[in-house]
């Protein structure tokens, strides 16, 4: 199965900018949606933050529109997340996941910490 690995996450002051990258093991079948999520806190939900779909259509949730742009290359098989503007509250664990833009995705990331200090 292939492996997702994140990378780029880091501390950062607010109003910074940090880019995080996800890498696959292996070819990433062209129909999935690929998305990042995030868990603000341990035992707190992980909640979407953007997905891109096989067309390169992109959604957001609406505490990053505007701030956060999500990115694929399909040659390299990596999905990208560019995220300016940061807030403190956008401080978690953030994942990359895949999958079919139908059913939750069971491509996962171990995740990587972004920390934004006020």
């Amino acid at each position: 199965q292939v492996q997702l690995a994140e990378s780029g996450g880091g501390s950062v002051q607010a109003g910074g900018s940090l880019r995080l990258s996800c890498a696959a093991s292996g070819h990433i079948d062209s129909t999935y949606c690929m998305g990042w999520f995030r868990r603000q806190a341990p035992g707190k939900k992980r909640e979407g933050v953007a997905a891109i779909d096989s067309d390169g259509r992109t959604v957001y949730a609406d505490s990053v529109k505007g701030r956060f742009t999500i990115s694929k290359d399909n040659a390299k098989n990596t999905l990208n997340l560019q995220m300016d503007g940061l807030k403190p509250e956008d401080t978690a664990m953030y994942y990359c996941g895949g999958g079919s833009c139908y059913a939750e995705y069971h491509l996962w990331g171990q995740g990587t910490q972004v920390t934004v200090s006020s």
